[in-house]
């Protein structure tokens, strides 16, 4: 689905990838309505728009199923119609062990990166479902296919979003509704200070031999795709090597992103 005069909400908008992804959706000229749960970051996107009313910004918590419900309603008494969602809200796990990690992060985690996404799929589908051209994209990440020590429950929960994002591709097959799933890789965004997680021993993701993509680079390749009514899209050099890579020999992939990561465990 081309994005050109379509009325497109993304989550996580505020920042990083999410901000990244509207600022491109109004490049290609697109109408965005930008949800976040922090209204401040809402309005530096805003700033750095000045896109005027093709913009607009809604707080939402993604883990309240009834506020993200409502959602949807909200946009179409403002636009008409709702064309796409695009959910790239998400956080990760602090880098400790499965064992070590409490559940009270467990929870969070969970919450926001699979119960969000569900909440926002079930809430848009119907809506989407009644427009000519519709598209559903999700964000995974290459942790969804690739476990990272430090990231068990990070991963299990965008696994979860990739295989409920391939059953809906399936369920939708010979509809208006498109569905893509992303797989971003390392992408230069503040996402562990918006988890709330430090970094330990002061290591960062630029301490990988692969390097990483910038949020606008990852925006272009999210939409690209997109337009383009791809299934499956890859973000960033690692992702598209690490997925060959886990397909041919997923025991000597595991092996390789161990070694990349043991640092930040310890």
């Amino acid at each position: 689905m081309k994005v050109n005069g379509k009325i497109i909400a993304v989550t996580g908008g505020g920042d990083g990838i999410g901000r990244q992804v509207v600022l491109e959706l109004l490049r290609r000229g697109a109408r965005v309505v930008a949800v976040d749960i922090r209204q401040d970051a809402l309005d530096a996107t805003v700033d750095l728009a000045g896109a005027g009313d093709r913009l607009t910004t809604a707080v939402v918590d993604v883990t309240d199923r009834d506020a993200v419900a409502a959602l949807p309603g909200r946009i179409e008494d403002d636009h008409g119609a709702v064309d796409g969602v695009i959910n790239v809200a998400g956080i990760i796990q602090p880098f400790v062990r499965l064992a070590d990690l409490d559940w009270e992060a467990i929870q969070r985690v969970v919450d926001v990166n699979l119960w969000g996404t569900l909440h926002v799929v079930k809430a848009f589908l119907p809506h989407l479902q009644k427009r000519p051209a519709a598209h559903v994209v999700t964000v995974s990440s290459m942790g969804g296919f690739l476990p990272v020590p430090g990231q068990a429950v990070y991963g299990a929960t965008k696994a979860a979003v990739r295989l409920m994002t391939e059953a809906l591709y399936a369920e939708t097959m010979g509809t208006p509704v498109e569905v893509s799933v992303v797989f971003p890789g390392a992408v230069s965004t503040d996402i562990t200070s918006n988890s709330g997680v430090d970094v330990p021993g002061g290591a960062t993701g630029g301490s990988s031999r692969m390097p990483t993509t910038s949020p606008e680079d990852a925006a272009s390749t999210i939409l690209d795709g997109m337009e383009e009514g791809d299934l499956h899209i890859y973000v960033g050099k690692d992702a598209k090597l690490m997925g060959v890579a886990n397909r041919v020999a997923p025991r000597r992939s595991i092996h390789l992103i161990q070694r990349q990561m043991r640092k930040l465990l310890g």
